[in-house]
């Protein structure tokens, strides 16, 4: 049995912070130490030392309401680091599983990698990624961007999430407007290229409206598209439906008509939702069939204003998790990251956001789960990991929050 500690700041989390902290001093030694200085290996080891860099900003808070529709209000970012140095491997929390590397818990039958091993962000378009239209992930241009400029942003955009925050995962939206027509032979670089580069893609539809879509011959259809493109790669995952609420009930027979579409695809790179808005995965977990099929779990802070304490957050995702963890990726959950908020304060109880985030990244980290934050970029949403500049054809991504990113990759072992 997984024992979860989520107490705050635990001395696991300390140590680990302190060592993040050292990291810079270790790399400058290294550079220092010029050669017969010490001995092969007798050099000091350690992480890279973080790039400088501002974040300052005025950034819009997505206080996002469960149809997808988003509140914003002004607030002020206070500026951080745009890189965190690699931390020494730490200790796991009790016997949680090891989900340190990119590459581990890969079925050695089919080469598909598990759910733990997804360390993932969602790439989202500015207005959110229920639109009635084409969609465009903050950074790309519909009306203007070819193949190659996608493309050319893509490696821009996925190289920095892997340096800068440490994910080997991307999760994107698709829905019927955006693969039915010219757009989606520009859009598909943006898998393409993740993939070159060795990160895995989750590919997630949205429907626009209602929690369903609207015709589903023309779901169907989009997800044919889809998968005759990507069906032999491995890291491309196939996401059902983000948030299907509009099917109540009925979303466990939706989902298995959508396999009975598919049949020859691996059961390890189809991720079926949980009902409702992806926020319980009991049901869908104790459906046989789904046995074997990675589920995928939402949840955020701002949905239970009134929960501040870490036990209130326990319970309520032992509840809606179940016995189904090891086969979760949460693959939606983040908070307010640009108005100063310290997630490694001591304090976390009497806190919404605090309790929330701490105690997400902890029984992430604690089950051995996969996940993906939201988002890691997403233009004017104040939960946005980063904020992207861009200079002529250069695009720049910029930490928001350093403590945010701290939790983030505390969830993902790294």
């Amino acid at each position: 049995m997984t024992v979860l500690t989520t107490d705050r700041p635990s001395s696991v989390f300390k140590g680990y912070l302190a060592r993040r902290a050292l990291a810079p001093l270790v790399a400058a030694l290294r550079l220092l130490c010029i050669p017969g200085c010490g001995g092969g290996s007798d050099a000091p080891s350690g992480g890279d030392a973080p790039s400088g860099g501002d974040a300052s900003s005025t950034a819009v808070r997505d206080t996002r309401g469960p149809d997808g529709s988003a509140g914003p209000e002004e607030a002020a970012s206070p500026g951080a680091a745009d890189s965190v140095a690699d931390a020494p491997t730490i200790p796991e929390i009790a016997d949680a599983a090891d989900a340190s590397s990119d590459t581990g818990a890969v079925d050695a039958a089919t080469g598909i990698q598990g759910p733990e091993t997804f360390h993932g962000v969602n790439w989202a378009d500015a207005r959110d990624n229920f639109v009635n239209g084409l969609l465009q992930l903050s950074g790309l241009d519909t009306t203007a961007d070819t193949y190659a400029t996608v493309q050319a942003k893509t490696t821009q955009i996925v190289s920095q999430f892997r340096t800068k925050l440490g994910a080997n995962t991307i999760r994107i939206p698709i829905n019927e407007p955006t693969v039915a027509g010219a757009w989606w032979s520009a859009y598909k670089a943006v898998i393409d290229t993740a993939t070159a580069q060795g990160v895995k893609v989750m590919i997630a539809y949205w429907a626009y409206h209602n929690g369903k879509p609207d015709d589903e011959a023309a779901f169907k259809a989009m997800w044919q598209t889809v998968v005759s493109a990507y069906a032999t790669n491995d890291l491309v995952y196939f996401d059902i439906h983000n948030e299907p609420y509009g099917y109540g009930s009925s979303w466990n027979d939706e989902a298995a008509k959508w396999l009975g579409y598919f049949p020859s695809l691996p059961k390890g790179r189809v991720i079926v939702a949980g009902t409702g808005y992806d926020d319980n995965v009991t049901t869908v977990g104790g459906d046989t069939r789904f046995a074997g099929y990675p589920l995928e779990f939402h949840i955020y802070g701002f949905q239970h204003t009134t929960w501040t304490t870490q036990k209130q957050w326990t319970d309520a995702f032992n509840a809606a998790i179940g016995s189904s963890a090891s086969r979760t990726i949460v693959g939606e959950w983040g908070d307010t990251m640009n108005t100063g908020t310290d997630y490694d304060t001591d304090a976390s109880d009497g806190n919404n956001a605090l309790s929330y985030v701490i105690t997400m990244a902890s029984y992430i980290r604690g089950k051995g789960m996969g996940s993906c934050y939201w988002p890691g970029l997403r233009n004017g949403d104040g939960y946005s990991m980063t904020k992207l500049a861009t200079s002529g054809t250069t695009l720049t991504l910029s930490v928001v929050n350093a403590s945010g990113l701290d939790r983030l990759r505390w969830a993902w072992n790294l």
